[in-house]
């Protein structure tokens, strides 16, 4: 008995005192305490739609943080804190380069507040500027082309508008995020009737930059249909189907899992290329991939760089002198997300729209084609697509 009172003496001993000890770490606050000192000796560096502030902090161990308030648009303010264990503050959402008023407070840990401290803040031009004046907006086969780019790489907004009667009625027909640093997209579903087309650049503060407007004449173009498309295997095609994930799949129509993908075998090397014959000759205006919604999605054996050639009359050899190079195409992600991270958006893009690869100029008629692929996200040599099309026009 004695020896059991020996064990549980100190276990109570120590529970009490770290009872005592938890009351002794209340943080006490003194309402009464008078309000700290401004800051002071204030330094500003203007940057790209916003300013970096540094100052000396008062001595005072009432002290919380310091806090700036400023208006980024006329109405709406905005405001930075920073604890008092560093001497810099960030200002960020202004939209363009005119003077702002900016007041700073010291902040007591009661929440009273010292009298403000006025400066004044010029920012740099900031993205939803710079992106916009980057913007060019073109003809393209059924609807409009935007190319922008995003040296920021902020997360911006680039919507496209139509103008619906010729009175100026502006409809919103296009909405694309992105925080890539360049990009290209098309915005299509349009016969070939001029309409004036507008687009501008807004920042996830609802700045929005000015208004680029361009009267253009979409260009015909049609899906191919897939109905005549077959594989043949050239004798120089590098590609092994994995079983169960034939060639034909990446026209049949099905980007909904493992049921209707293409996968070469896992030995596969790069590059890597296989060869559809179309049954008809088509001119060209773009090539739609899908990826596979998977552990393959940006990522895997997904396709980040190809070739696409065409030929009338292929070698039966398999030999490339009788192919036409029609384009080299480089996977884009909207997000700008690092490998390992997606966004909704890169999903409606590159897996239900699947990736949109213009040719950059008017091809002939092709009846044959070869995807050869450069590099995919991994590099493993494997290759992972869900689906196919084409668009264009067919020749008579």
């Amino acid at each position: 008995m004695k020896q059991l009172r020996y064990i549980i003496m100190p276990v109570l001993l120590a529970a009490f005192s770290w009872s005592c000890s938890k009351e002794g770490r209340i943080d006490y606050t003194d309402a009464n305490a008078p309000a700290p000192a401004p800051v002071s000796q204030i330094k500003v560096t203007a940057n790209a739609g916003g300013a970096i502030l540094t100052y000396k902090i008062p001595i005072d161990p009432n002290l919380s943080y310091v806090k700036a308030v400023y208006e980024i648009q006329k109405g709406v303010v905005r405001e930075a804190k920073a604890s008092r264990y560093t001497d810099t503050l960030r200002l960020v959402g202004f939209g363009d380069t005119l003077v702002h008023a900016v007041q700073l407070f010291s902040v007591g840990k009661n929440e009273k507040a010292s009298a403000p401290v006025d400066i004044q803040v010029k920012p740099l031009r900031p993205a939803v500027q710079t992106t916009f004046a980057s913007i060019t907006l073109d003809a393209t086969f059924g609807g409009v082309q935007v190319a922008f780019r995003n040296e920021a790489k902020d997360n911006l907004a680039i919507t496209v508008m139509v103008d619906s009667t010729g009175q100026h009625t502006w409809n919103v027909i296009n909405t694309f995020y992105t925080g890539a640093p360049a990009g290209n997209y098309s915005v299509r579903g349009f016969d070939t009737t001029a309409r004036t087309f507008a687009v501008f650049v807004r920042d996830r503060w609802n700045n929005k930059s000015d208004t680029l407007t361009k009267t253009l004449k979409p260009i015909y173009e049609i899906q191919i249909p897939k109905n005549t498309w077959r594989a043949i295997h050239l004798p120089t095609d590098t590609w092994k189907e994995a079983e169960s994930f034939p060639l034909e799949h990446l026209w049949d129509n099905n980007i909904q899992g493992y049921g209707g993908i293409f996968a070469s075998t896992n030995n596969s090397i790069l590059p890597q290329w296989f060869t559809i014959d179309l049954g008809k000759k088509v001119v060209l205006s773009r090539i739609v991939e899908h990826q596979m919604q998977s552990d393959h999605f940006y990522a895997g054996s997904a396709v980040k760089k190809f070739e696409l050639w065409g030929s009338n009359n292929p070698n039966p050899d398999g030999s490339w002198e009788s192919w036409q190079l029609m384009g080299t195409f480089n996977s884009f992600k909207p997000s700008g997300l690092p490998m390992g991270q997606t966004s909704g958006e890169d999903l409606n893009y590159a897996w239900l729209k699947g990736e949109d690869f213009p040719l950059g100029s008017l091809m002939p008629a092709v009846r044959y084609l070869r995807f050869k692929t450069l590099e995919t996200y991994s590099m493993s040599g494997q290759v992972v697509i869900a689906e196919l099309d084409l668009w264009g026009q067919l020749v008579p």
